[in-house]
């Protein structure tokens, strides 16, 4: 059930010789990001995670990682089971189909995990209802509503501005230690001719030269 779109970089990368599998800023990724370069994009902090799905099909709430059949650590299990009781969601959506898109976070997930918290949780990212992906006012509404984290939201600004913040050191927002990034999606929600959502990651380990 709706599996989160894939997140590309803004451009293209070498292939070979010494600069293989750095950024070639004289190719775009993909044509819409060349065009909608200089509007304002809305960037967020990158959470180094796994990705985990909530879905609501107005009935019952099941639980999924990048893929359907991707694992999930069982104390992250545990905690998506005490965050989310189908009664909660019930009263919050109704019988509306909702998907929850977010990253399983903290100690013992990926190497750095420890530094956002001490224990497993889940921190939203974005969220799906019916064909609608929600505008970031929205998102923050409902994780108010359901008592969830949302990842932190850094000033709207062009795809220039992001790589700028990044390159020069961006510090998380959850303590002493380097975002691993930004990520954004194109203002009002614009889709590509497919039908895909358009967003990009700009990655710490691509562009910081301190």
């Amino acid at each position: 059930m709706s599996l989160y779109p894939k997140i590309e970089s803004p451009f293209k990368r070498f292939t070979e010789g010494a600069s293989r599998n750095k950024f070639d800023f004289s190719q775009w990724s993909r044509p819409e990001f060349q065009v909608l370069q200089h509007l304002g994009w809305t960037w967020t902090e990158k959470i180094d995670g796994t990705n985990v799905r909530v879905m609501w099909d107005g009935h019952k709430v099941v639980f999924g990682g990048r893929t359907d059949d991707a694992q999930m650590p069982l104390t992250l299990l545990a905690k998506l089971r005490a965050l989310f009781p189908e009664e909660l969601l019930e009263q919050a959506f109704g019988a509306s189909e909702v998907v929850l898109y977010g990253e399983g976070y903290g100690a013992r997930i990926q190497k750095g995990g420890g530094n956002y918290r001490p224990d497993q949780s889940f921190i939203l990212f974005d969220v799906k209802i019916g064909n609608w992906w929600l505008q970031p006012d929205s998102l923050l509404d409902i994780s108010q509503k359901l008592g969830i984290d949302l990842v932190p939201r850094f000033a709207d600004g062009s795809v220039a501005d992001a790589i700028h913040i990044v390159a020069k050191g961006l510090k998380s927002r959850f303590g002493d230690f380097w975002a691993e990034g930004l990520v954004g999606t194109a203002p009002l929600g614009i889709l590509a001719r497919s039908g895909e959502r358009l967003m990009m990651k700009v990655k710490h380990k691509d562009l910081f030269t301190g």
